[in-house]
């Protein structure tokens, strides 16, 4: 599987070739440092580690430190372990562009961390109708959850009842998003619609 290592930069939209304006968003991805090389003869499985986005030597560990000076690479802030890389060629410190991994037209998937919303109650978590549509047991409690269980018997909550709670800030993948456009000179790449989290947060897209 390959893929590269990325940064939202946020949200735009371009024409395609039939006139219809697409919405699409604008990721900064790559160029990466390949930091370790994994074979079936070291490590059991083929895989390729990939760093992205330098760090302060002063912020990263002498273990990490160790691991990018193997690798004769600067501290990265991220990295990503990618199984069955099909660039076999590349070598610890070898640098993955965009080009090489996306071209126009692919399809690939995107990993993200979604927005931190916070503790949320049943109208935003769940999408809850409220009052004018009195669900779940509600009278006069516009955004209340209304009833949650059952009398004396089960004598208890069910797990998995849709309730308040936390929400956002999980990892998130969504599959099947199209290339639009791959800018090699920018190291930008367009996808077609929405990619999880905040702008400047980090985006693993997988071929």
């Amino acid at each position: 599987m390959n893929g590269i290592i990325g940064r939202k930069i946020g949200m735009t939209s371009i024409f395609d070739n039939k006139g219809r304006n697409v919405a699409c968003t604008v990721v900064q991805a790559g160029p990466c440092t390949v930091t370790q090389v994994k074979t079936e003869d070291t490590d059991g499985y083929n895989s390729m580690q990939l760093g992205f986005d330098d760090a302060k030597e002063k912020r990263t560990t002498k273990a990490m430190m160790g691991h990018f000076n193997n690798a004769k690479s600067t501290p990265k802030r991220k990295i990503v372990e990618f199984r069955n890389f099909d660039l076999v060629e590349k070598q610890l410190g070898d640098i993955v562009a965009l080009e090489e991994v996306l071209q126009d037209g692919d399809i690939v998937n995107a990993v993200g961390t979604t927005k931190g919303k916070g503790f949320q109650g049943v109208v935003k978590r769940h999408g809850f109708k409220g009052v004018n549509d009195a669900t779940h047991g509600q009278h006069n409690r516009q955004r209340a959850p209304g009833s949650i269980g059952a009398a004396s018997y089960p004598a208890k909550v069910f797990k998995g009842m849709r309730m308040a709670g936390r929400m956002g800030g999980s990892r998130v993948k969504v599959k099947n998003l199209e290339v639009l456009k791959v800018f090699p000179d920018q190291n930008i790449v367009l996808l077609k619609g929405a990619v999880p989290g905040h702008k400047g947060s980090y985006v693993i897209i997988e071929k």
